[in-house]
């Protein structure tokens, strides 16, 4: 049995997936016993399965914990996940058993409101594409209208999904660039509660309706069964034809094969990619070269300061778990279209 704290609270047993800072992992094991071992990483793989048997919490992120690993982790209470999406967990199974799944949203909301809208204005004035147009030596002089961009400002934006992040994006989007907003989500958002700055320039719409009337559209949604394979033939179909489609939701959420193929052959203009379907992306994809995508490394959070907020927030998820304290985040489950 676990010795009592100082306090007299049980130490427990932690495994960590993936590093920590160290300041949060020092509160990890001033509070517990902590084992860290990144099945990613070579050689640790043997470690992390023999500390699931003894495992009370989880924390880490961005690896598949499957239903046969969780059958190997009888004691297990808690995952404190370090990121918002939840695809990595079975929750049908996380649920039977009563294991508490925390996530970690609202703290990287603005961060990655950011890099969706750089991916929309970096496709729409292709400045990967130029900026490598200067470096490889091509800028001999003006350029003409064959590398010629697209305005962002006064084009209208289409959000598929309203949460946090949709109504961040729709803020820089309505109130920075002069762009018209509409989104489709399960429900019409309160604007008046919830941002009445953007009462009068955002409108709530028919799925239909936001692909069909929208210069760029926006993914910002999570993937779940509702969700997965959204984006289709069909879908892409309706887009105006000029339209560009940025997704910095998750990848599994288009079919890939109809985005090349609406880019090839269908309405689209240019997409930009910050997730895939397999990340890293492989070698062989042909999203990869493809000249009208500006493709990035997953790399919505990834600032220090908010990369470092979301390992607080996971760290605190954990440890009130463990002293059976109602964490600050745990995950609720998601309907049909909502981010």
């Amino acid at each position: 049995m676990s010795a009592p704290t100082e306090g007299g609270a049980r130490r427990q047993r932690v495994l960590v997936f993936r590093a920590l800072p160290p300041d949060q992992l020092a509160r990890l094991q001033a509070a517990h016993e902590v084992t860290v071992a990144d099945p990613r990483q070579p050689g640790q793989a043997q470690a992390f399965e023999a500390a699931l048997a003894q495992a009370d919490g989880l924390i880490g992120s961005s690896y598949p914990i499957t239903p046969d690993l969780l059958a190997r982790a009888p004691r297990l209470k808690v995952i404190s996940s370090i990121s918002v999406g939840v695809d990595n967990y079975p929750l049908a199974a996380l649920q039977q058993r009563g294991i508490l799944l925390c996530h970690t949203p609202g703290v990287l909301t603005e961060t990655t409101a950011d890099t969706i809208f750089a991916l929309i204005l970096a496709t729409s004035r292709r400045l990967v594409e130029l900026a490598n147009h200067v470096r490889e030596g091509h800028w001999q002089r003006n350029i003409g209208e064959d590398l010629f961009g697209r305005d962002v400002h006064g084009k209208t934006l289409g959000l598929v999904g309203f949460g946090r992040i949709g109504q961040a994006l729709a803020r820089r989007a309505a109130l920075g660039f002069g762009m018209p907003v509409l989104y489709h989500a399960r429900r019409a958002v309160d604007l008046s509660a919830q941002a009445p700055e953007l009462q009068g320039r955002v409108r709530h719409a028919p799925l239909d309706e936001v692909l069909a009337g929208s210069d760029v559209v926006a993914l910002v949604l999570p993937l779940s069964e509702h969700t997965r394979g959204l984006m289709g033939p069909r879908e892409f179909g309706l887009m105006k034809p000029g339209a560009i489609f940025v997704n910095g939701a998750r990848g599994a959420i288009v079919q890939e094969a109809a985005l090349l193929q609406a880019l090839e052959s269908g309405p689209l203009w240019a997409a930009g990619l910050d997730v895939f379907a397999t990340e890293p992306l492989p070698l062989d994809s042909p999203l990869r070269g493809h000249p009208r995508i500006t493709a990035l490394p997953h790399i919505g959070s990834a600032t220090l300061e908010t990369r470092h907020a979301m390992a607080v927030l996971a760290t605190s998820n954990l440890l009130q778990a463990l002293a059976g304290e109602r964490p600050q985040a745990v995950y609720s489950g998601a309907g049909p279209v909502a981010d």
